[in-house]
C-alpha cells in the first residue's frame, strides 16, 4: 500500500499538471498575442539611442505614435538591452517577470499555506498557474512590460525591510519611482502613515538616481523633464477601454470633452478613502494590506491605467483568500470573502471590458466597460484589515480556559490593533493573522 505522504505528493503533482494544461488551453483561446510590443519600443529606442546616434525620446516605433515614455533612469537600467540580440531581450524580460512573481507570491501565500495546512510548494504552483491566466499578468508578459518588476521593488520595502525595521526601507520604492513615476504614490503612503525615515530614504533614493541619470545623460534628461513628460499623446487615448482608471471612466462618458473637474473630484474622494484605510492598516500592523490598498489606489487615480497595470491588484486578491481562509470554516465571512476573490479573479481573466471596445455608450457600456475599475474600488473600500493582537494579552489568554479553547480550535484571534505610534511599531508580516 502506498504511504499517505507519497500518495498525496503524486496527487498534487498530477493536479498541478492538469491545471497547467487547462490554463494553457485557456490561454490558447483567450490570450491576445501582442508580440512584445512595448519591449520592441524599449529595444528600438535604446538601439536608436546607443547605436544610431539619435535621442531616445525622439524615437517612435515605426508606424505608431508610441515612444519611450519612462524617465532617464529607466533608460540607464535598461541600457544593457541595447547590447543583446532581440531573442535574448525577450528571454530576459519573461524570465525576470516570472522569477519576481514567484518570489512575491511566496511571501504572500506561504503564511496562508502554513496556517491552512496546505503543502507549500503546491499552493505556490497553483497560484502561479492561476496568475498565468490573469489578464493583467498575461498582458504584462505579452507586451514585455515592467509592471511586476516595479511591484517587486515596492514589496521588498513593504513586506520585508519595513517590517524588520531595516534602515534601508524605502530604497525599493525610490528606485521604482525613478524608473516609472506612478509608484511615487508609495512615497505618499509612507508620509500618510508617518514612516518618516522610510519616506525620506525613498525620496533621497529617487532623487539621487535621477540626478545620476541627469549627469550621465543631460540631453535626454532635459528633453524628458521639459517635453516628453508632458506629451500625453505618446501614451494613447484616455477613453480607450483598456484605460481602467477613474480618468478612463470620465473620458468614456464624454470622449470629446472629458470633465477634468469631475475627475479631480473623484480622485480626491478616492485618495481620502485610501488615506483613512491605509492609516488603519498600519495602525493594525498590517503592512501587506497597506501595499494592496496603495496598489489599488494607484490604478484608480493614475490618468492612464492600462489593463496590464492591474497586476498591482494581485496582492489584494491574494489577501482576500488569506482573510477568507482565516475565517472559521463554514462561516458566512469565509464564504463571502472567498466568493469575492473568485468573482474578482473571474472577471479579471475574462477580457470582459473588451466587449465594449467599439461602443461604450449606454448604461451597459458604463457598467461593463469599467468593470475593472469597479473591482479596484471594491478592493480599496472593502478589503479587510487584519489586526495583530497585543503580545501581553495573548500570553494572558493562553492561561485561561477560553484561550486554551481558542488555541485548540485554530481560529485566528482578531484582537484590537496595537495603538502604538506607527513609527515605533514593528509590523509583522510573516504570519498574517495571530493563530493560536
Amino acid at each position: 500500500m502506498v504511504a499517505q505522504g507519497p500518495r498525496r505528493t503524486i496527487q498534487q503533482v498530477v493536479g498541478v499538471v492538469v491545471l497547467a494544461v487547462a490554463v494553457t488551453a485557456f490561454l490558447s483561446v483567450a490570450a491576445v498575442r501582442h508580440g512584445f510590443f512595448d519591449l520592441k519600443v524599449y529595444y528600438g529606442a535604446l538601439t536608436w539611442w546607443v547605436h544610431d546616434g539619435g535621442e531616445i525620446y525622439d524615437f517612435l516605433k515605426p508606424g505608431t505614435q508610441y515612444g519611450f515614455t519612462y524617465p532617464p533612469f529607466a533608460a540607464l537600467v535598461m541600457l544593457p538591452m541595447a547590447y543583446l540580440p532581440w531573442w535574448a531581450a525577450i528571454a530576459v524580460s519573461v524570465a525576470a517577470s516570472v522569477v519576481v512573481t514567484a518570489v512575491l507570491f511566496w511571501w504572500l501565500i506561504d503564511p496562508v499555506s502554513r496556517r491552512s495546512g496546505w503543502t507549500r510548494w503546491f499552493a505556490l504552483a497553483v497560484a502561479l498557474c492561476l496568475a498565468a491566466a490573469y489578464e493583467p499578468m498575461r498582458e504584462t508578459v505579452n507586451f514585455g512590460q515592467v509592471n511586476m518588476l516595479l511591484l517587486f521593488l515596492v514589496a521588498i520595502d513593504l513586506l520585508r525591510l519595513l517590517p524588520a525595521g531595516n534602515r534601508w526601507a524605502g530604497v525599493g520604492i525610490g528606485l521604482a519611482t525613478a524608473i516609472k513615476l506612478t509608484p511615487g504614490i508609495f512615497i505618499v503612503y509612507l508620509l500618510v502613515t508617518r514612516r518618516w525615515r522610510a519616506a525620506v530614504t525613498s525620496m533621497a533614493t529617487a532623487a539621487s538616481v535621477t540626478l545620476l541619470a541627469a549627469a550621465l545623460f543631460p540631453d535626454a534628461s532635459r528633453e524628458f523633464w521639459t517635453e516628453a513628460l508632458w506629451n500625453t499623446g505618446r501614451v494613447g487615448e484616455l477613453a480607450f477601454v483598456s484605460n481602467q482608471s477613474l480618468r478612463g471612466v470620465v473620458a468614456r462618458l464624454n470622449p470629446e470633452h472629458p470633465s477634468t473637474l469631475a475627475w479631480l473630484a473623484l480622485v480626491l474622494a478616492t485618495l481620502a478613502l485610501w488615506a483613512w484605510r491605509s492609516r488603519a492598516a498600519v495602525a493594525a500592523g498590517d503592512e501587506a494590506t497597506g501595499l494592496a490598498l496603495t496598489g489599488a489606489v494607484m490604478c484608480l487615480v493614475s490618468p492612464v491605467t492600462w489593463v496590464h497595470h492591474l497586476v498591482w491588484l494581485l496582492p489584494a486578491l491574494i489577501l482576500l483568500v488569506d482573510n477568507g481562509m482565516a475565517a472559521p470554516a463554514g462561516s458566512r465571512r469565509r464564504r463571502v470573502l472567498l466568493g469575492a476573490a473568485i468573482v474578482g479573479y473571474g472577471f479579471l481573466i475574462s477580457r470582459i471590458v473588451w466587449a465594449w471596445e467599439k461602443d461604450f455608450t449606454g448604461l451597459d457600456g458604463f457598467l461593463g466597460s469599467n468593470t475593472y475599475v469597479w473591482i479596484s474600488l471594491a478592493l480599496l473600500a472593502f478589503l479587510p484589515i487584519r489586526h495583530w493582537g497585543d503580545p501581553g494579552r495573548s500570553n494572558r489568554r493562553r492561561a485561561t480556559p477560553a484561550g486554551s479553547a481558542a488555541e485548540a480550535s485554530g481560529v485566528p484571534q482578531l484582537d484590537q490593533p496595537d495603538r502604538r505610534s506607527p513609527a515605533g511599531q514593528r509590523h509583522r508580516i510573516g504570519r498574517p493573522l495571530t493563530v493560536r
